[in-house]
């Protein structure tokens, strides 16, 4: 009965340090800027709720091409508005047509990836 009582311990003190260790989110208005590692074949995403007016502004630059897109959810599907195949960089202001939480994405290739990135919403005025 003791093992269970530290087993328990111990995922809660992991899931603290995990989450410690969590990309912080994309916040409206706070320029947000990362470095990422991707291993190969690997994705990451970076998400951001948008209301109709919003504008995400996001910029990034790999070391080697990666597939990029942002998209969301509605219902059981995934739509992407903006979809890059085998690119190195992009840029661009983002206008969503509906509001959702909008997530970019990056997935990497055979050798992996080493992606700089910049993201910032812009609200719409009240």
């Amino acid at each position: 009965m003791t093992i269970v009582k530290y087993r328990g311990l111990a995922f809660c003190v992991f899931m603290l340090v995990l989450a410690g260790c969590a990309e912080s989110p994309i916040v409206p208005g706070q320029p947000k800027t990362a470095n990422l590692d991707l291993a190969p074949y690997t994705t990451r995403e970076d998400c951001v709720d948008l209301l109709q007016g919003d504008r995400l502004d996001y910029r990034f630059e790999s070391n080697t091409r990666v597939k990029f897109s942002i998209y969301y959810r509605d219902s059981n599907m995934i739509v992407e508005p903006v979809t890059r195949e085998d690119v190195a960089e992009d840029s661009g202001v983002f206008a969503p047509r509906i509001p959702a939480r909008y997530c970019l994405l990056w997935e990497a290739s055979p050798t992996g990836a080493l992606i700089a990135y910049r993201a910032n919403v812009l609200r719409a005025a009240p």
